[in-house]
C-alpha cells in the first residue's frame, strides 16, 4: 500500500494523514470550495478539489472521489467518520474499482448500519436488547398501527431512524398523545438526513450510563476487543465528553460486556474497526444499543490507555495483516483519560454555530495533553459542516489526575474571533456530581433546565479576563498611545483612550 486517499475533511483527515506519514505512505486529501486552504489540504501530499462546499455536491460525491482516486493513482481509501464512512454503496464502489476500503466490508455495513438488523444479530449473539421493535416502522405505516405498538412496549419510549446516527431522526415519546407529532418529525428528519423514514420504537430506559466498546477485527477470524468508553455526558444525544475507563465498570462487568461486544461482532463476520455501544442499568444489566461501522470520534481516548494506534492498525488490517496485539493488555487500562470536543458553538446562545475565521488561537500543550485539531489561526470554521474544531485529550495515572490536567489544558486554550464550548467544559468539570462520577445519560439536561442560562454565571474565560485587563492597563496609562491601541487584543481596540472608559 504506498498512496491512501483520504475520503474525508478537518481533524479526522489529519489525523489518518499523520498516522499515514507514520508509515511511510503517501496521502491524497480531498477539498470543497470552502475547505481550499484547510489544514488537511495543506498537510496532504497531494490535495485535488472535488466541488462547491454543499457536501452533497463534494464530499458526498461518491462519482468524484472515486475520479481522483483513479487520476491520483491510490490504493485505498480511507474514509473517516461521518460522511460516507457507513455508507455500504460507497464501500462496495471501492471494491468495484479495484481499491482497498479501510473499513469494513460493504455487507457488514449494510448490516450493521441498520438498527433493527443489528438488533437481531445481536440476539442471535445471545446479546440482550433494549425492549422495542425489531422490524422496521416503514414511511407509511399508519399513526393507529404505531401507537398500537408503542403500548406494547410501554412509555416513555425511544423514537429512532433505522439508518441513523449522531442523534438525528430520534425523538423522546413521554405519552400516546406526543407518539403522532414525533412520527412525522422524526421520519421527516431521517429521510434528509439519510434518505430513508423507516424508524423503530425502543423503551426508554430510566437514567441508564452510555458505555461502548471499541473493536479490531483481522481477516483470519480473530475480533479483539478493548478497555471500554464511557460516553454518558451527552446533549441532544451527541457525545461531547468521553472517558475511559468507566467508574461504573468493574473488572468483572468490563470481561462480560467485552466478551458481548466481540460476539455480535464475531457472528457478523466483521473486520477492520468498529464499535459496539450498550446501555447500563443501575443493576449492572446491559443491553446493546447498536454499532457503528468506522473509526469513533473518541476514539484517542481508546489510545492513550492502550498504547494502540487504531488508525494504523485499520491500515495495517485492511492490507491483509494478522491481529497481533495481547488480548489481556487491551483489557487494561494503563492510565485514565478524558475527551472533550471543543466546538464553534455559542453555549450562551442555545448552542447555535458560530462560524466565521479564527483570529487568535493558542493551543495547550504540556505533560498529558493531546489536541487533535483540524484548523489554525487565521483559517475559517466554514458554516457548511459539523462545527468541530478539535478534540481535546488528557491523561493521568488516575481519573482525577486526568481531570486535572483537562482543567489546566481548558484555562490555556485560547481561541479569538468566534465562540467555542470551552466555558461550558469548564462548568462541567467544575460540578460535583461530575467529578463524583454520579451521572447519566441525562446529566447535562438535568442540569441545564429548559436552557442553557445557566451558563451565564460562569466566570468570564481567561482570555477574556486577560484582555480586560491589558486593556485597562494600555489605556489608562500617560504614556498611552496610538501605537499601543494598534497592539490591543481586537475586541478591545474600539474602547479608544482613557477618556472612553471614564
Amino acid at each position: 500500500m504506498n498512496k491512501i486517499l483520504i475520503a474525508n475533511r478537518g481533524e479526522i483527515a489529519v489525523r489518518v494523514i499523520r498516522a499515514c506519514r507514520d508509515m511511510g505512505i503517501a496521502t491524497v486529501a480531498i477539498y470543497s470550495d470552502c475547505d481550499r486552504a484547510a489544514l488537511h489540504v495543506r498537510l496532504a501530499d497531494e490535495a485535488w478539489p472535488v466541488g462547491p462546499s454543499a457536501p452533497r455536491e463534494s464530499y458526498l460525491r461518491i462519482d468524484k472521489i472515486l475520479d481522483v482516486a483513479r487520476q491520483a493513482g491510490v490504493d485505498a481509501v480511507h474514509p473517516g467518520y461521518g460522511f460516507l464512512a457507513e455508507n455500504d454503496a460507497f464501500a462496495a464502489a471501492c471494491r468495484d474499482a479495484g481499491l482497498l476500503f479501510i473499513g469494513p466490508s460493504p455487507e457488514a455495513i449494510a448490516l450493521m448500519g441498520s438498527k433493527t438488523a443489528a438488533r437481531q444479530a445481536a440476539i442471535r449473539a445471545g446479546v440482550q436488547v433494549v425492549p422495542g421493535t425489531d422490524e422496521p416502522i416503514g414511511d407509511h405505516a399508519p399513526d393507529a398501527e404505531v401507537l398500537k405498538v408503542a403500548e406494547r412496549i410501554g412509555y416513555p419510549l425511544m423514537l429512532k431512524a433505522v439508518a441513523g446516527g449522531g442523534g438525528k431522526g430520534m425523538r423522546m415519546v413521554a405519552s400516546p398523545a406526543d407518539l403522532p407529532g414525533a412520527l412525522r418529525a422524526a421520519r421527516s428528519e431521517a429521510l434528509s438526513a439519510f434518505g430513508d423514514g423507516a424508524v423503530y420504537l425502543e423503551r426508554r430506559m430510566h437514567s441508564p450510563r452510555h458505555i461502548e466498546v471499541q473493536l479490531l477485527g483481522d481477516h483470519h477470524g480473530t475480533v479483539l476487543p478493548f478497555v471500554e468508553r464511557e460516553c454518558s455526558i451527552q446533549r441532544r444525544h451527541q457525545k461531547v465528553v468521553e472517558e475511559s475507563p468507566s467508574l461504573a465498570v468493574s473488572p468483572e462487568l468490563r470481561r462480560r460486556i467485552t466478551a458481548a461486544a466481540a460476539a455480535v461482532a464475531t457472528g457478523v463476520g466483521y473486520t477492520n474497526a468498529g464499535t459496539i455501544e450498550f446501555l447500563l442499568d443501575r443493576d449492572g444489566s446491559f443491553y446493546f444499543l447498536e454499532m457503528n461501522t468506522r473509526l469513533q470520534v473518541e476514539h484517542p481516548i481508546t489510545e492513550m490507555v492502550t498504547g494502540v494506534d487504531l488508525v494504523q492498525w485499520q491500515i495495517r488490517i485492511a492490507r491483509g495483516e494478522r491481529l497481533t496485539l495481547d488480548a489481556e493488555s487491551l483489557l487494561t487500562p494503563r492510565a485514565h483519560a478524558i475527551e472533550c470536543r471543543i466546538y464553534a458553538e455559542d453555549p450562551e446562545n442555545g448552542f447555535l454555530p458560530s462560524p466565521g475565521r479564527i483570529q487568535g488561537l493558542r493551543v495547550p500543550h504540556g505533560p498529558g495533553v493531546r489536541d487533535d485539531s483540524g484548523t489554525y489561526e487565521g483559517g475559517e470554521v466554514p458554516i457548511d459542516y459539523d462545527p468541530l474544531i478539535s478534540k481535546l485529550v488528557t491523561w493521568g495515572d488516575t481519573r482525577d489526575h486526568a481531570l486535572q490536567r483537562m482543567r489546566r489544558a481548558l484555562a490555556e486554550y485560547e481561541v479569538r474571533g468566534i465562540r467555542t464550548t470551552i466555558p461550558f467544559f469548564k462548568w462541567i468539570l467544575a460540578d460535583e456530581d461530575f467529578k463524583a462520577g454520579r451521572f447519566d445519560t441525562s446529566f447535562i439536561d438535568r442540569k441545564l433546565g429548559a436552557n442553557s442560562a445557566v451558563l451565564q454565571a460562569i466566570e468570564p474565560a481567561d482570555e477574556d479576563l486577560a484582555a480586560i485587563a491589558a486593556a485597562v492597563h494600555m489605556f489608562t496609562r500617560p504614556s498611552a498611545t496610538n501605537a499601543t491601541v494598534a497592539h490591543a487584543p481586537s475586541r478591545w481596540r474600539d474602547v479608544g483612550r482613557a477618556d472612553a472608559l471614564r
